[in-house]
């Protein structure tokens, strides 16, 4: 597939070398292309396109929102919102705020009564919202390895096969997948970044996933 990623800082730069190393053809979309880290990136993945998020965008059979939270409606208008129609769009961001953590607690702009995505969704009412990769650092987004087991990534959108779409991707990245249902379960997917980064603000500690264990039957 054709994977456009909208954002090259470190969530886009992981993904877009996991799905090349999946075989899809990725551009990866970025507001500065001269920027050093995208010309670095695009010297290590030779295979790879890099350029305006706009042109990520029209490229993109599959989008890729991995810019900050903050950044993200602006980062869709500077893309392009005729670029998103009826396409899958793969949220990884989280509506984190400016303020500095409390007590290891980041600051979300949302409430537990809308969330990140619901935004975008009606910000793009014809794109195929899905959240994923919103509750895990970027440096296990593919193939994580844990003593523990395969982890869990908590997705959600209101397009049931955009969801299939999204579950098939994260499979082959190397996770299971719960589904939580439609936009609205986002209100509780996004605040799983403020619990997993908790351990990171108070000790350091970055090299953990979640999982969902269930009883047999």
């Amino acid at each position: 597939m054709k994977i456009g990623i909208l954002g090259s800082a470190e969530v886009g730069q992981a993904l877009g070398h996991a799905f090349l190393a999946e075989g899809h053809s990725v551009f990866l979309g970025t507001r500065h292309p001269s920027k050093k880290e995208v010309v670095e990136w695009q010297a290590a993945h030779p295979g790879a396109q890099t350029g305006l998020l706009a042109a990520a965008a029209e490229f993109g059979e599959i989008l890729v929102l991995a810019v900050a939270g903050a950044a993200a409606e602006d980062a869709i208008r500077l893309a392009g919102s005729e670029n998103f129609h009826a396409k899958v769009v793969i949220d990884a961001t989280n509506p984190i705020s400016k303020e500095p953590p409390s007590g290891g607690v980041l600051h979300f702009y949302t409430s537990l009564e809308d969330s990140q995505l619901e935004r975008l969704q009606r910000l793009v009412p014809a794109a195929r919202f899905v959240k994923a990769f919103n509750s895990v650092g970027a440096n296990f987004m593919y193939k994580p390895a844990f003593p523990g087991g395969i982890p869990t990534m908590f997705i959600c959108g209101n397009d049931p096969k955009a969801k299939d779409t999204v579950t098939d991707i994260l499979l082959r990245f190397g996770w299971e997948v719960e589904d939580m249902g439609t936009a609205e379960a986002a209100r509780a997917i996004e605040p799983l970044c403020l619990l997993w980064c908790i351990p990171g603000f108070l000790r350091n500690e970055w090299n953990h996933a979640f999982k969902l264990l269930k009883t047999q039957g």
